[in-house]
């Protein structure tokens, strides 16, 4: 193998008049090779075009580059998008996530699909391009916890309590919020991530649910002192999104309704095209992922089951816990499981296993007055049903959960069964649940995808200069 490439450059070297060191030229889209290109390609025309493909992966993106700069007629075969599939399919992210950024995000704000044919896409130019995108801090203030990281990297690096914990509620939030990002900037430092060298993609907390004036009011003051705070920090430009939009990336969507189980609260968040449809209506359930685990914590103590911290409470909610396809007949079974908690020794579980993701269905048993999540759900559905915001209801029979507790095994098949009974069938037809694509790191993983676009930071981002101006940029917010 090894003197077969030595022929593949010796060919190369005959051919060239002169060696270039150029790079991919990222403006130039050339056409597929095909096996009728007149082109030729020396002793390699004997060979089927598949076998000579699979050569130039061999040599890697760089030499197979440089390949159509040493010969013009090697270039339609460089060119061939199977090759930078391949290539990419070796990148940063998954190629599923590739293909659905670079075709449905790449435009920016407010969402354009790409809706031309595949083999109208340059993925050799896509592949340069993102090669050239300097990365991006990215930060998941989450509601619980935050989560941050670089953009190259496969998962968050760190994790820290959320901007709303920094200080105390008498605090401004511009202070708390320096300190917030002060702390996570002093822990990317020892990755040599400088705040003035590199844009954010900070997502957005969901708050001041309503369409109301106030509530406008509320976010976009929110909004501007996030800006402020980074900007009088150095970082050259920011991208702030939504939590729940990030976690529609994460899921390969653009449309769909967001089931954002957070720390206190679960929001439903209908969205079409990127945009939070808050005409519509986004639901709030007063159940989240701390009253779950309070409620475990309470059935652990009235059955004399002794731990240390909530933290060991967690861990068994996380390993032990699911949510029954039917509750009442999950009574009747023997649900006994144990599990070992390190420092703690072992724990057993019988029937707080799935009672305590009922809580989610039936707040009620937990002593909490609030719909449940099946009904928060079908409310919202049936209101974007009703507004007819397009020509058919596809765009919110995808539900995506979010948010670590969503993780609980059942709780996708649970709700997808439950809106079925609740639901007239010209609704409830074709609704598809979605589990958390990456669990509890979904929405940090969805802003790590704009961070990585072949367009970033593009007209994804704000600089400071633009923010002074007070442009009028239309945001995923």
């Amino acid at each position: 193998m090894a003197m077969l490439l030595k022929k593949v450059w010796q060919s190369m070297s005959n051919r060239a008049t002169s060696f270039s060191s150029s790079s991919i030229d990222p403006v130039t889209t050339p056409p597929s090779y095909t096996e009728s290109s007149s082109s030729s390609l020396g002793a390699f025309d004997r060979l089927p075009i598949d076998v000579v493909l699979q050569i130039v992966r061999l040599v890697g993106p760089k030499d197979a580059a440089r390949l159509s700069v040493v010969c013009k007629s090697w270039r339609p075969l460089v060119s061939d998008n199977r090759l930078w599939i391949y290539f990419l399919l070796n990148y940063h992210d998954t190629w599923d996530s590739v293909f659905f950024v670079e075709t449905h995000l790449r435009s920016g704000y407010p969402i354009q699909t790409f809706s031309s044919p595949i083999t109208e896409l340059s993925f050799m130019r896509i592949y340069g391009q993102r090669l050239q995108v300097p990365g991006a801090v990215i930060v998941d203030g989450g509601s619980g916890h935050c989560k941050y990281g670089w953009s190259k990297n496969a998962c968050p690096s760190g994790r820290s309590a959320t901007f709303l914990e920094f200080g105390n509620i008498e605090s401004p939030m511009y202070s708390r919020l320096q300190h917030f990002f002060a702390t996570i900037y002093s822990s990317l430092y020892r990755m040599q991530v400088k705040a003035s060298a590199h844009p954010i993609v900070v997502s957005l907390p969901l708050c001041h649910y309503d369409d109301t004036e106030s509530a406008r009011a509320s976010r976009r003051q929110l909004k501007d002192t996030i800006y402020t705070a980074l900007f009088d920090m150095k970082v050259p430009a920011v991208c702030a999104i939504n939590q729940a939009t990030l976690a529609l990336y994460a899921a390969q969507r653009t449309s769909g309704i967001v089931v954002n189980i957070g720390f206190q609260v679960t929001s439903v968040v209908p969205i079409l095209h990127g945009k939070v449809m808050r005409t519509v209506g986004v639901e709030v359930m007063g159940v989240g992922a701390l009253k779950v685990t309070g409620f475990l914590r309470e059935q652990m103590q009235r059955n004399n089951l002794n731990f240390e911290s909530l933290h060991t409470v967690q861990t068994l909610k996380e390993n032990l816990c699911y949510v029954a396809a039917d509750f009442e007949a999950e009574l009747y079974k023997d649900t006994q499981a144990s599990f070992e908690v390190p420092g703690e020794g072992w724990f057993t579980l019988s029937k707080e296993r799935f009672k305590t993701g009922e809580v989610l269905f039936q707040p009620c048993i937990a002593g909490v007055r609030a719909m449940g999540l099946q009904q928060a759900v079908a409310l919202c559905m049936d209101h974007c049903h009703a507004v007819e915001l397009t020509e058919d209801d596809a765009w919110f029979k995808t539900i995506v959960l979010s948010g670590g507790t969503a993780c609980l095994p059942g709780l996708a098949e649970r709700l997808e069964k439950e809106l079925h009974g609740l639901l007239p069938p010209s609704i409830s037809n074709g609704i598809r649940v979605i589990s958390p694509p990456y669990g509890a790191d979904s929405a940090w993983i969805g802003a790590k995808l704009i961070g990585n676009l072949s367009t970033f930071p593009g007209s994804w981002c704000v600089t400071k200069k633009q923010f002074r101006r007070k442009s009028r940029f239309t945001l995923a917010w």
